[in-house]
């Protein structure tokens, strides 16, 4: 645990905590009254309700589309089932930039409704929450999908022989089982939902903030570092909160529940109800996750001139068309960002697979503790994290603000979680006699890991790597702060268009999304090939 607990120590309690005693100390004194005044004022009243709210929403409306989803991919085998499986887990590992610009695309001025009904989403709130669906649509399918596969079918089967109707079938039996795996989705999805940062400030515009933006616009536009100290602390309550609970809901999965091997519990559709609920799954798949993605690449070709790489070869040259937005090519922003998030997956991959071993070999609550503790990444507001590297590592022997470690650094605190819940079931269902087996006959410690865990765990690390990828090569809240100007990462380059007016920078933007999008989803891809159908969980 030593050094997990140094990495996040020194890497996010210390920036965390730097951040929010410069919003709340005065000459030395901490001025606890200013939480009270900055939550009485009815500007930030506003932005915690419109986040709750909105989170709220978010949740129940991506419960509604996709529960029929996971019940499809649980139940029905079908031709292109692993593919389509691949292609609604993309939109999960998209940056939020681009799940926002996709939806520019589509639903803002110029963009898909516009163009064919005059019609215009943009700045309003079902763009929002329609992109929010969108996300984590993936959520939902593969984590309740994945117990729902699961499941013992005869269980139903049975209440249907002794009189029960499919729905108090369905209701009384299956239901119940599915509550924790339900409970953990929505959990998950408020969360992300709760933090949102990336599709709000691109789609919802001036009139709509979560509490991540109203942070990032406090301590970058407004310099109000007691306003962004005390938001920090409410989002860190609420998301402390979440996870409690969130652990709660997956340690009652985990023991209430006798599950099957999921080979067995799928079969082709039967009668015109199943199918037409396949039907339905696969046109929501359509609309909902392939048309903004396809309009984004549409609109990435779309020229003055017609279609064609006019906007792909502008990303070549810096200060297109006048432009001051890059000192460097926006094109090599491509490679800045690949070279980050390898470094990033490797910290990730060392941090999290040490996490996660220590978690096997220990329990108790410390260890849950330090579970919890490796969660917090993901709902912490990222800009603070970023806004706090600026300002304390300054100083030698860890002066990094000038140097390139300093992005990997940020992107691997949101990579770890992932490498940690993909290796620890893996870790946990290693039998310790086969560890035992090879000490007594003479194995050192780290040759019976080399021998025994690791041939094992191979593959799970192999996806951990993929996730850890992905994330860091999406992660834009704290690289928006440190990235430099010369060396941007892809999701600030497409931030940076984006704030510009001109049909070249956003055309530049598309095109930029489009790399990062493909990148994203070879990446899944591949992760596909690899990956276990024994997990139902990210």
């Amino acid at each position: 645990m030593a050094v997990p607990v140094a990495f996040f120590a020194l890497f996010f309690a210390y920036p965390v905590t730097a951040i929010v005693g410069r919003g709340l100390r005065t000459g030395g004194d901490w001025q606890f009254g200013r939480i009270g005044e900055v939550l009485g004022r009815p500007d930030i009243l506003d932005v915690l309700w419109f986040t709750t709210w909105q989170a709220l929403a978010s949740t129940a409306l991506t419960l509604l589309i996709a529960l029929p989803g996971a019940f499809v991919f649980a139940r029905f085998d079908f031709p292109g089932k692993q593919v389509l499986r691949a292609v609604v887990t993309v939109p999960f590992v998209l940056p939020t930039v681009v799940v926002g610009t996709a939806f520019l695309a589509l639903l803002g001025r110029g963009g898909l409704l516009d163009e064919l009904w005059g019609v215009r989403l943009d700045t309003t709130v079902w763009a929002i929450l329609l992109a929010h669906v969108f996300f984590n649509y993936a959520v939902v399918v593969r984590t309740v999908g994945g117990l729902w596969a699961q499941l013992d079918p005869r269980q139903e089967e049975a209440a249907r022989v002794l009189g029960a109707g499919r729905f108090a079938a369905f209701r009384r039996v299956t239901l119940p089982a599915l509550a924790p795996a339900v409970a953990a989705a929505a959990l998950m999805v408020f969360l992300f939902t709760f933090t949102s940062f990336g599709v709000v400030q691109i789609l919802g515009g001036p009139a709509y903030s979560t509490l991540e933006v109203e942070v990032y616009r406090q301590t970058a536009q407004l310099l109000d570092l007691p306003t962004a100290a005390v938001l920090t602390l409410v989002q860190f309550a609420a998301v402390g909160a979440i996870l409690a609970v969130h652990a709660t809901t997956v340690r009652r999965r985990e023991r209430a529940l006798k599950l099957v091997d999921p080979a067995g519990t799928s079969r082709r559709p039967r009668g015109p109800g199943q199918w037409a609920l396949l039907g339905g799954v696969l046109l929501t798949a359509l609309l909902l996750i392939l048309v903004p993605l396809g309009v984004l690449v549409e609109r990435s070709f779309d020229g003055p001139g017609g279609y064609g790489f006019g906007y792909y070869r502008a990303l070549q040259s810096a200060g297109s068309g006048g432009s001051s937005t890059f000192l460097v090519p926006p094109l090599e922003a491509v490679g800045n960002s690949l070279r980050y998030a390898l470094v990033a997956t490797l910290i990730a991959l060392v941090v999290g697979g040490l996490a996660a071993a220590a978690l096997t070999r220990r329990a108790g609550p410390l260890v849950r503790g330090f579970d919890a503790l490796l969660m917090l990444p993901l709902g912490v507001s990222a800009v603070t994290v970023g806004f706090g590297f600026l300002i304390t590592l300054d100083e030698p022997p860890l002066d990094l603000r000038t140097s390139w470690i300093l992005v990997p650094l940020a992107q691997a605190l949101v990579g770890v979680p992932f490498v940690v819940r993909t290796m620890l079931p893996v870790l946990r269902a290693v039998d310790d006699r086969l560890r035992e087996a090879a000490a007594v006959l003479g194995a050192s410690p780290l040759r019976a890991w080399r021998e025994v865990d690791l041939p094992l765990v191979r593959r799970a690390v192999l996806v951990a790597a993929g996730f850890a990828f992905a994330v860091s090569l999406g992660e834009f809240g704290a690289t928006v702060f440190i990235a430099r100007p010369d060396n941007p990462t892809l999701p600030v380059a497409v931030a940076r268009l984006l704030g510009r007016s001109g049909e070249l920078n956003y055309g530049q933007a598309m095109a930029l999304s489009t790399l990062l999008m493909l990148v994203c989803a070879v990446s899944l891809l591949l992760l596909e090939r690899i990956r276990t159908d024994r997990s139902g969980e990210f």
